[in-house]
């Protein structure tokens, strides 16, 4: 006889499974070690039937999420774990790895959004997060899943991601908090010292590797063949399930009223297909009746997805990414392409870029209005300011900026931008420190005439 529980895990699973996202009608346990459809060879995703969910109707879901936001009630205060029957219903609670991740605050960009024209602009401000960044709401759900693996006896003995910086950041951090080993690869010399010194400091064995993020990431899908060390990168679609969450919480924060635009920066395309697939689920169980236009923002420098929608998605374009600022998404062969194809399509979306001076320049500009942003966030918000300039977006249109992370992992930028000693980059916005004299006539001399202008 089953137990309780087990009856309970047992059904959980069978309408909760991983299949591949090109038609191949195998199910896997997400509790499988399985990235990949053994048949085709394509990504996987969770899904969720739908008929189970459907025994709640869109109101009781809606006031079901609204009671748990921000409560101290364990895991249902996290803003991925207050939905746990839409993330990962058959996680026992002993095993969720969970730092109250999520419930991040919609910042209304005021006077940013009257500069430039559109009044209802809110930077979601996703970095306001434990480990700093976005990363975290997908990586407390894939780490809860391996330590339930690990506590139904897998031979899974560590986790392993390779990173330009804020995904080993957040593997770090939740692997240290459930006692489980994480190997970090990072692309040597190509990660601020702020995201580097993440996972050290949670005592992951960092390996940092002479080549940049997609020969780490070649060499971690090798590794992680060995099915004792578990692959924790974005083509693990466990990441997406707390990634999409990022959109539901919007959604719920203006009271369930959707935003005409989202725009998100983009490099390994895992966060535009999760937002994607979060608003599809809403649109299926009726709490919306339409989905935003989404925007996939790159850096010139690491424009791979935005070439192919020129070519209109006729052709993948794979590139050798350049030395870019946004160095998180320095990514020239994005392992969610086909995802975020989906994405781009069901929306009606854009993909657009931003160079190394624009992406500072809109950086310094949001932080003149009191944010304190990335540089990734500097390249959304430089194709805001495109969008807006070409009429794309309207005046009137209710617009979200997807803030990945938070400015002071990124100090380096913020000094260099300030000093005018970044390549390619005019700092119009510069405000350098000032040295002067211990002398209070000097002093008001010099507030009397930076006052004047």
């Amino acid at each position: 006889m089953l137990s309780a529980v087990e009856s309970k895990l047992d059904t959980d699973q069978q309408t909760t499974y991983f299949r591949c996202i090109a038609g191949c009608s195998a199910k896997h346990s997400i509790y499988d070690v399985i990235y990949t459809c053994p048949s085709c060879g394509n990504l996987l995703e969770v899904h969720h039937e739908r008929e189970p969910l459907k025994k709640r109707d869109a109101n009781q879901w809606k006031q079901l999420f609204d009671s748990r936001a921000s409560t101290s009630t364990w895991p249902y205060g996290s803003g991925v774990w207050g939905m746990r029957e839409w993330v990962v219903p058959s996680l026992a609670d002993e095993n969720v790895v969970s730092m109250f991740e999520g419930n991040t605050n919609l910042f209304w960009a005021e006077r940013l959004g009257q500069q430039l024209g559109v009044p209802d602009l809110w930077i979601k401000l996703c970095g306001n997060s434990h480990t700093g960044s976005f990363k975290d709401l997908g990586m407390t759900v894939l780490v809860s899943v391996v330590k339930q693996m690990m506590a139904q006896g897998s031979a899974v003995k560590a986790v392993a991601c390779a990173s330009t910086g804020d995904t080993s950041a957040a593997l770090a951090a939740y692997a240290a908090y459930a006692g489980i080993p994480a190997v970090i690869f990072l692309p040597a010399g190509k990660v601020s010292t702020a995201q580097l010194i993440q996972p050290v400091a949670n005592g992951a064995h960092v390996l940092a590797l002479d080549t940049d993020f997609d020969g780490c990431m070649k060499i971690v899908q090798e590794v992680t063949k060995d099915n004792s060390i578990y692959l924790a990168n974005s083509m693990n679609s466990l990441r997406i399930e707390g990634q999409k969450t990022v959109g539901i919480e919007i959604v719920r924060q203006f009271d369930w009223d959707v935003p005409d635009w989202i725009i998100i920066p983009v490099g390994n395309l895992g966060n535009i297909s999760a937002l994607h697939k979060g608003f599809q689920l809403m649109m299926d169980l009726g709490l919306i009746t339409r989905m935003p236009r989404l925007v996939a923002a790159q850096t010139v420098r690491a424009n791979p997805f935005y070439e192919s929608f020129q070519n209109g998605f006729k052709e993948k374009v794979r590139v050798t990414a350049k030395d870019t600022l946004a160095n998180a998404i320095r990514i020239g062969d994005p392992v969610s392409y086909e995802k975020a194809i989906k994405a781009i399509a069901a929306t009606d979306g854009i993909v657009e870029q931003a160079t190394e001076n624009e992406l500072a320049a809109a950086a310094a500009h949001a932080d003149l209005t009191g944010m304190f942003t990335c540089p990734h966030t500097g390249v959304a918000l430089a194709v805001l300011t495109k969008l807006i300039q070409r009429g794309v977006i309207k005046s009137s249109d209710k617009t979200v900026v997807i803030s990945t992370a938070h400015g002071l992992k990124f100090t380096d930028f913020k000094v260099g931008y300030h000093e005018s000693t970044l390549e390619e980059v005019t700092s119009q916005y510069a405000n350098p420190a000032v040295h002067l004299p211990a002398n209070a006539d000097v002093v008001k001399a010099e507030i009397e005439k930076r006052l004047m202008h």
